[in-house]
């Protein structure tokens, strides 16, 4: 056995990390096969939205549009953060003539959020943004509908319809008694339609609630009645803990059945968050695999370390690196699971009584003392994400 006082550590006797050496490389059952609702692709900018292309994950600015140089900021700060579509909202003249000005000085695609007003739409396309979301239902007469898909249509400018419960047209609220998912996806057809009958299929479709459980429906109800592409929400989420656990749940449930083609997280937090919470919700699903997956038990009474903090310490001191490898880290509290289930991780640590261990590739490394276990594993993952990749 390892003495305490070897170590560093007290005269405690410690758990002796060399009995675990020979832990079998660990297993991993099958997922059962994931099959994607075919969709038609449509083109937001350089991003690629339906068929086989990647779940995209977008956001939208809180700044006041007017104010160009906050939400260009906000833009660049999103697009560090992984975001790979922004949405902009366009009330009125003034927001709409600003687009030139940020569409000018971003990278990721720009849609523009407009509602009612047909000029702001033909404004901001003349601006060069890359999508609108706009509901042509709502925009008037006949005319000038086939004005502004004229417009789209020279430029190649898809078009989201976004349905809310929030916002359902009187006729359907009168007719369901409240919003229901028959209400929404009553609303998305009937502006599928007109873009239908002007032949333009480049679209896709929103079915937004705050109650997660109508969206799922929502959507599921629509998803053999349309190939069009879907981006999911469940608008007016909450705060970081709550809404991102209403989102996790719809968003979540439509994409593990394969609905689903483009998310938005929607907070109210920093945008940033947003990203973060799509990202983790993608990699909890095995749909995108970008930056660091970091895993740990939950602790328990055999924990012998503060790992709590630990767990911590090493997630905040990770993601302030902001790297984009794709890696596992793991962060284990004892000798009794968490050599073996650290073995299924790029990266890990296992703790014990004043030392842990080190342990990268399945393979354990050293012994480690308790007070330099995240220092080394922070370390341990820079150095692996500078490796050259794979191939």
């Amino acid at each position: 056995m390892i003495r305490a006082g070897e170590s560093g550590a007290d005269h405690r006797e410690a758990v002796d990390f060399a009995a675990f050496t020979e832990v079998a490389p660990l297993r991993i059952a099958s997922a059962r096969s994931y099959t994607r609702r075919p969709t038609r692709q449509i083109q937001v900018g350089k991003v690629p939205v339906g068929g086989p292309a990647p779940i995209s994950v977008q956001s939208m600015t809180k700044t006041d549009t007017r104010d160009v140089r906050a939400t260009v900021d906000q833009i660049w700060a999103l697009e560090a953060a992984g975001c790979e579509i922004v949405r902009v909202a366009v009330p009125d003249a003034d927001a709409a003539a600003a687009v030139a000005q940020i569409r000018s000085q971003i990278r990721i695609p720009l849609i523009v959020d407009i509602h009612f007003d047909y000029r702001l739409a033909l404004q901001c396309l003349a601006a060069g943004v890359d999508c609108l979301r706009i509901n042509p239902g709502n925009i008037g007469a006949t005319w000038r509908v086939q004005e502004v898909i004229r417009a789209a249509a020279e430029r190649k400018v898809p078009i989201r319809i976004g349905v809310n419960a929030g916002s359902l047209e009187k006729h359907l609220l009168q007719r369901f008694g409240e919003p229901t998912p028959e209400a929404l996806v009553e609303s998305a057809l009937f502006h599928i339609r007109i873009l239908e009958e002007l032949h333009y299929p480049e679209m896709k479709v929103s079915l937004k609630s705050s109650d997660p459980r109508m969206m799922i429906e929502a959507y599921r109800m629509l998803a053999d009645r349309v190939p069009y592409p879907f981006h999911l929400g469940v608008t007016e989420a909450g705060t970081a803990f709550t809404g991102a656990i209403k989102s996790a749940v719809g968003i979540g449930t439509l994409l593990a059945e394969g609905i689903g083609d483009t998310i938005r997280v929607s907070l109210t937090e920093d945008s940033t968050e947003e990203i973060r919470a799509g990202f983790e919700i993608l990699k909890a699903l095995g749909l995108r695999k970008r930056g660091l997956n970091v895993i740990a038990c939950p602790s328990c009474g055999r924990v012998e370390i503060d790992l709590v903090g630990l767990t911590k310490e090493v997630e905040k001191r990770l993601e302030a690196l902001n790297i984009t490898r794709t890696l596992t880290v793991a962060v284990m509290g004892c000798a009794v699971n968490g050599p073996g289930e650290a073995r299924g991780a790029d990266i890990g640590i296992a703790g014990g009584n004043g030392v842990g261990i080190l342990i990268k590739k399945g393979q354990i490394v050293r012994k480690v003392k308790e007070s330099e276990l995240a220092d080394i594993l922070v370390e341990e993952v820079q150095r692996l994400a500078a490796e050259p990749a794979e191939s």
